[in-house]
């Protein structure tokens, strides 16, 4: 293959286009795993970063910025950047509207207690990041309220924050709205039609995967989550946080589910999510007008304000990736990674071309400190190529993509963003109430059930061929791949 077609050109050979990645790389490790700052604004900084040192290396200036501006302008980018901003409005109402309270009242009524209660967390877990799209604000959100109530109710502390986490992984690998699910549905496109794949088909394909996985991982937390042995001050801490208004915003959450579903539009979907999701809030008193978007001491406030500029940091780090990734595609080197994969003996059946899906997402999110956006993005491209040369359907390649990401790499103790922000919100709490005992990151990983039930019902998925799709006439599934290509 001549390297003359292609004007991204480097001195000391193409190899030198990866560097921008690299370097990206470098301070994912550096903020993620060593100084435990997960600040997407400081990787967006470290990303452009790489683009600024790689130009110095291209032997045409011109070419090689034409190139960042072609991949940051692509379709994909630009979808995946609008989708999140409008997305963002809707997460921080729902982080508003105390859907997690609603939750605490329901335990509390019914009286659970110990492997139960560890079991009922895991469950309301699911249901808000599912509601939330952000499994970094159901950390946030659920330990401070359901973490001490459960230990004081007999739960055992490490798996109790497994379940927890297992929660947020749950939602972040299904929900419709999560940065993951969008990133590894819009890096998939369809070869017999127009497009990239849709959100609602790609969740609603892999809905079974996920409930399957979640209802093994029930009955392992309803098995193994604790004694039940009640402790002072459970009752006090439970009234404190427990609000039954908060399960009335599931409805705005439904809507957004059934138009998702009914148009496979996210942006009617998000708009009507984000208008009942305000009436509803209003009208049962979640949050008053001046919540919705306000000013304060000159500054705007609001959790659509709030819900925007959130995503800022996220829509920069995509654009520094895509950036990074139209370099690696107009220098050659993009071309030549896929053919080494698609090329190799593994890749030669389907079974061995989603193994190597399985196999290149987990490589990726380890290598990205658990971020799992950020794999699911650098490795889309090549599962795309590789999954649609045995026409197997978007939607099977984007679960695979998406799955293995939020399985084991996505809470191995020393590198996962996951497990560093469930300790970092776990030790206030600890320093706070004397009965709380510390848990380490391994004690969190022996309890995270989900991710490694996730990985199992995967594997077992590809080995046996069940529910394998291809692409057929128009986009559609179908069970045997076409005879003529």
């Amino acid at each position: 293959m001549s390297e003359k077609k292609y004007e991204a050109e480097f001195r000391g050979g193409q190899f030198w286009a990866v560097l921008p990645m690299v370097i990206f790389l470098v301070f994912c490790v550096v903020y993620f795993v060593i100084f435990k700052v997960f600040d997407m604004n400081a990787l967006a900084v470290g990303g452009f970063v790489g683009l600024l040192v790689g130009a110095l290396f291209c032997k045409n200036y011109g070419a090689y910025w034409n190139a960042v501006l072609r991949g940051i302008g692509s379709t994909t980018s630009v979808s995946i950047v609008v989708i999140l901003l409008v997305i963002g409005m809707f997460t921080k109402l729902m982080a508003a509207s105390g859907v997690s309270q609603g939750f605490v009242w329901v335990a509390h009524m019914i009286g659970m207690k110990g492997s139960v209660f560890t079991a009922f967390t895991f469950l309301a877990s699911c249901l808000i990041t599912s509601a939330t799209g952000s499994s970094i604000g159901t950390l946030s959100t659920v330990f401070p309220i359901l973490y001490p109530a459960g230990v004081l109710l007999g739960s055992n502390p490490a798996i109790l924050a497994g379940a927890i986490l297992s929660g947020a992984i749950f939602g972040d690998n299904l929900a419709p709205i999560s940065d993951v699910t969008i990133a590894s549905t819009t890096s998939q496109r369809f070869r017999t039609k127009e497009g990239n794949a849709d959100i609602a088909g790609t969740v609603g394909y892999r809905l079974k995967y996920a409930l399957i996985a979640g209802a093994i991982s029930l009955v392992i937390f309803a098995i193994l989550g604790g004694g039940g042995t009640s402790a002072a001050g459970a009752d006090d801490i439970l009234q404190a946080n427990m609000n039954p208004m908060g399960l009335i915003m599931l409805i705005p959450v439904a809507l957004l589910l059934f138009v998702s579903i009914r148009t496979q539009d996210i942006f009617k979907a998000v708009t009507a999510g984000l208008i009942s999701g305000i009436v509803v809030g209003l009208l049962c008193g979640a949050f008053q007008p001046s919540d919705i978007l306000g000013i304060q001491d000159g500054n705007a406030t609001g959790f659509i304000y709030n819900g925007f500029t959130g995503m800022i940091g996220i829509c920069l780090f995509c654009m520094a990736l895509f950036g990074a990734m139209g370099v690696l595609n107009e220098s050659g080197t993009m071309e030549r990674v896929i053919q080494g994969i698609c090329n190799c003996s593994l890749a030669k059946t389907p079974r061995g071309a989603e193994l190597l899906i399985g196999i290149g997402s987990m490589i990726s999110t380890v290598l990205l400190g658990g971020v799992t956006s950020a794999s699911v993005l650098t490795f889309g491209p090549v599962a795309d190529e590789l999954g649609a040369r045995h026409q197997i359907h978007p939607y099977r390649r984007a679960n695979f993509l998406t799955g293995y990401a939020n399985s084991f790499p996505a809470i191995i103790p020393f590198i996962s963003a996951f497990v560093f922000i469930s300790v970092s919100v776990i030790e206030p709490m600890v320093e706070e109430y004397s009965y709380l005992p510390s848990v380490t990151p391994i004690q969190i990983f022996s309890g995270a059930f989900y991710p490694m039930v996730l990985f199992v019902v995967l594997t077992v998925s590809i080995l046996t061929g069940w529910d394998r799709k291809y692409e057929g006439p128009n986009g559609t599934m179908v069970s045997e791949p076409s005879k003529s290509k």
